[in-house]
């Protein structure tokens, strides 16, 4: 078993992990960008979208670039009180009006003080941790440290202190730390390691993590995104999240497992 998921998931990976991958995912979102913060701001926010179609996602984040002019990072620096009301009809299914406006709001008082969101993750993190748990921890708490933070926003940033699989920062810290050469993935921050990401877990990933033996945690919680990428490092013990291309691949587009 354990050569044949090798293959499978190494085989898979190849077949998915390259640039044509991109125009049908949320990651075209940060490749529209060359400025790091834009990429970052944008990254972010498609992520923290990313449920439902994928289309719809897309769709919906580029409105989202629209109405910030197509420059994120300016616009959450240097927007007026004017500029904000054109953001009052955005939503994306729960995600609405109060969202939109905090996350702006959190943007503008972070970069007013510093230069990339890498260090509100990696601030948290040690060499020594083995997986960014403690990253994505530290990083909720900061991102709702600010005196009006909404507490209906919570939800739309996760953390595994409430035991959630926090899928959507996994995906945002996959795609801004790995550099596999493939261009596909961002690559763009350096204080991460890539062994220390953990697996995006959405419905498709973890039917076919099921299907593979790869979980056997019933319920689809922190624990098991532990679990799936700790047997994930059997196959690549410095980039198990690469397996992702994988899984979500086969997953999403119905394939049969040999």
């Amino acid at each position: 078993m354990y050569n044949n998921t090798a293959k499978i998931l190494n085989d898979h990976y190849d077949q998915y992990c390259r640039k044509d991958f991109i125009k049908d995912d949320p990651i075209l979102i940060p490749h529209r960008f060359t400025k790091k913060q834009d990429i970052e701001i944008m990254g972010f926010w498609a992520a923290v979208l990313a449920w439902g179609l994928r289309k719809t996602i897309i769709n919906k984040c580029n409105e989202l670039i629209t109405l910030m002019d197509g420059a994120p990072h300016d616009f959450v620096l240097n927007h007026s009180e004017q500029d904000l009301k054109k953001m009052i009809h955005f939503k994306h299914r729960t995600f609405n009006t109060t969202d939109t406006l905090y996350f702006i709001h959190f943007f503008k008082h972070y970069y007013q003080n510093n230069d990339s969101l890498e260090d509100a993750f990696a601030q948290h993190l040690s060499e020594e941790d083995e997986h960014v748990g403690n990253a994505i921890a530290g990083f909720h708490e900061l991102f709702f440290s600010l005196e009006d933070a909404p507490k209906r926003t919570r939800k739309h940033v996760a953390t595994p202190i409430r035991k959630s699989s926090c899928k959507r920062l996994n995906m945002f810290l996959r795609w801004m730390v790995r550099d596999d050469g493939r261009g596909v993935d961002l690559g763009l921050w350096k204080n991460i390691k890539t062994s220390q990401l953990l697996c995006p877990l959405d419905v498709h990933v973890e039917r076919v993590a099921r299907s593979l033996g790869l979980i056997e945690r019933k319920r689809a919680d922190w624990l098991t995104v532990l679990e799936l990428t700790n047997n994930l490092k059997k196959y690549d013990a410095n980039d198990p999240v690469k397996y992702d291309f994988a899984l979500f691949g086969i997953g999403v587009n119905g394939q049969k497992i040999p």
